[in-house]
This record gives structure tokens, sequence and C-alpha cells, in this order.
């Protein structure tokens, strides 16, 4: 926030009378002393105003969502997302229309949280009209003014109440807030999927996110969106071993087991590649075997990729056996290519067919069960025993 590209923004806004002050997040995080991953910027002038200063300076930018009120900015290899004040005209629970003003406070008070609603300027002059940097330090999440009427602007403030709570609140969450969402919470199957699934997401994704978690059940406010869930229990064991936190792994952590994870990746439009992922998470076969020492596991390795089977061991928090050991042997060892294929055994003189796919997994079942030890002519000397036999 305060190096060369940030300087630079601020000193071409200013010689255009343009006021900047950075909001959000990254004030958010600075007066907790963490680290700013996005820089967010308010100015009190229209995005083509801001747009003309700063390519005035020969700053680069894009007009990213200007009926909304943001340019995006790059400044040194820098980005910067600069939003004009805005006011609310009008809002149906899920998106709401917009004017811009000049007044800061105006634009405050139509932010979500008290602590949202914090502003900087390059300085470090902080701008706190609800006393949100109180409620920041206390762990605090409140709502700007009443709860309900927030979140009748815009419902998906019920699941931010959540997230925000995992990721800046301590215990007790705040009662006025809880109570607002769970009154509202009916009313979230009426939000796309696709912002469900983010904040969900982002929630997991917090250091230690099974409080604020069971306080959204509590709620009701993941009774559309995910019927499955079946406690904390296996999050909070997953958090316990895990390298480093993964939301979709987590998710897989307070299903159930027999969850269709086909039927969840649909109902939160999730990719293909992370439904396919979560199916492999919450499968029973094959089965893991921990107990069976390094020849197990690299034969599990092989079978399931690195990265599933890393998946799927962290999750096996019941299975008994030395899981450090074969998580450092999954983050360590890469799995062989077999060294015969169809072609072996069409050079052979077999027949295309069937036969040839039958064969080929035969020799991979052998030559994993020997733990990989059979090299090139030991396989094709078995693939022709075999293909003699039948």
């Amino acid at each position: 926030m305060d190096d060369g590209p940030a300087r630079r923004l601020f000193e071409a806004l200013g010689t255009a009378g343009i006021v900047t002050r950075f909001v959000g997040g990254c004030v958010r995080n600075a007066v907790l002393g963490r680290p700013a991953d996005d820089i967010d910027l308010a100015v009190d002038r229209s995005p083509e105003a801001v747009m003309a200063a700063l390519e005035a300076a020969g700053i680069k930018t894009i007009p990213t969502g200007v009926k909304h009120g943001t340019v995006t900015a790059l400044a040194d290899g820098r980005v910067f997302e600069l939003t004009t004040l805005r006011r609310d005209v009008e809002t149906d629970g899920r998106r709401a229309v917009v004017a811009f003003t000049d007044d800061w406070m105006e634009d405050a008070a139509r932010r979500d949280f008290t602590f949202n609603a914090l502003y900087a300027d390059p300085d470090g002059t902080l701008y706190d009209p609800f006393d949100g940097r109180a409620d920041l330090v206390a762990g605090r999440v409140r709502f700007i003014g009443d709860p309900d009427r927030r979140i009748a602007e815009d419902r998906l403030r019920v699941l931010r109440f959540f997230r925000f709570h995992a990721w800046y609140g301590r215990p007790p969450l705040d009662g006025p807030g809880f109570d607002a969402c769970r009154r509202n919470a009916g009313t979230l199957g009426a939000l796309s999927a696709e912002r469900v699934a983010k904040e969900l997401l982002r929630l997991l994704e917090a250091p230690a996110p099974a409080d604020a978690l069971e306080a959204m059940v509590e709620a009701g406010a993941l009774d559309r969106w995910l019927p499955e869930y079946a406690g904390t229990t296996r999050l909070r064991a997953l958090i316990a071993r895990e390298p480093a936190p993964d939301r979709l792994r987590r998710l897989a952590a307070i299903l159930s087991r027999d969850a269709d994870a086909t039927a969840i990746g649909k109902r939160l439009r999730l990719s293909t590649q992370d439904s396919l992922r979560l199916d492999v998470m919450l499968a029973r076969e094959p089965a893991l075997d921990l107990s069976g020492g390094p020849r197990a596991w690299r034969a599990g390795i092989y079978r399931l990729g690195n990265r599933l089977y890393i998946d799927r061991l962290l999750l096996a928090a019941d299975a008994p056996g030395d899981w450090r050991a074969a998580l450092a042997l999954a983050q360590s060892w890469t799995p062989p290519e077999l060294p015969v294929s169809g072609g072996d055994a069409l050079k052979m003189g077999l027949a295309p067919g069937p036969r040839i796919g039958a064969l080929i997994s035969a020799v991979e079942d052998w030559w994993v069960a020997g733990d990989f030890a059979a090299d090139r002519a030991a396989c094709l000397a078995e693939l022709q025993r075999r293909a003699k036999a039948s």
C-alpha cells in the first residue's frame, strides 16, 4: 500500500483533483497487521474522469465494470481496482441499481459490515464512520444499521456474515446479526449457485472455519444448498493433519460418506475437474491401505495419482497406519510408467481387440503387485506367458 506503484497512482489522481482512499480488505488487513492481497480504492469522481486522469499519467486502465463504477488500473505491474463512491437507488436482494456520488458517508452507509466501511489515506489516516476498527480488533462481525434491511438489499450477506466471522471473528457471534441471518436463511434459494459456492469455499479456506460453519448450519443457511452436510468432526481432523488448506478437500470432509459428488457439483456449479476430484475423495474404492506400509502406499499412489492419493489419505483420519510417512512418500515419489503397451501385444502377433486390453491390465496388476520391480524385459515375458496361457 506504500510502494512505488501505489504512490504513482495517488499522485496521478491527486493531480486531477480526485480524492482517493484505500478501502475494504487492504485496510481491514492493515489494521490487523496482515498482508493485503488486493488493493481496492474508492474515488470521488466518475469512472471516465478516473480513466482520463490515469491515462494522462501513462497508467493503463481497463473498464472492467464502468456501469457499476469500477475501473482496473495497471501501474508498474501492480493491479488496482478503483470504484467511484456509490449510493443505492434500488435493490432486489440480488443486485443493486446504483448512482454515483461524491459523498463518502453515503458510500459507507451502503456497505454490509462496519469494518468493511474503513477507508484510509496514503499517509495512514483512518476514516471509520461506524466504529469498524473496534469491531475488527474485538473479532466482532456487525452489520451497519439494521441487519434485516442490509440482508434485504443483498441476500448473499447472510453467507458473508459467516464467512467474515470465519476469517476475522471470535466467539460469540454478534447476536442481532446472527438472528437476522437465521430469519432470512430461507431466502437463499434465490441466489445463484456460483455466488453461494464462492462464499462457502472461501469460508472453508479460513484457518479454522469449523465454528463459523456450525453456526451457519444452525442458522439454516445451508439447508437448501448442502443437505449432505454431516458435521465438522472430519473437518477438524483434516485441519489437524493437512499441510496447507484446500477448500475442496475441506468440502469433502463435511459431507456424508454416501454423498453424490455429481449432484453436489451440479448444484454448486463446480467445474468438471472439481466435481471429478470430489467424486474420488468421496469414493469408497479403491480402499486406502495405510497399514500395508510403503509397498501398499506406492500401489495406491500409482492407482490414484499423487494428488488424489493425498486427498484420500488426509481425509482418512480413522485409518490405521503411519499416515505421515505415507504423505511424505506421496509428496516425493513419482510413479513409473508401465513398461509395456498394447503395441507390444500387436507385435507379438495378437489380433486387435478387447483381449489385448485385458492382457495389458493383467500384466499391470502383476507389475504393481511386485512393487514395480519388473523391468521391460520381465513385463514382456509376462505378457507373452499370459498370451500363450489364454
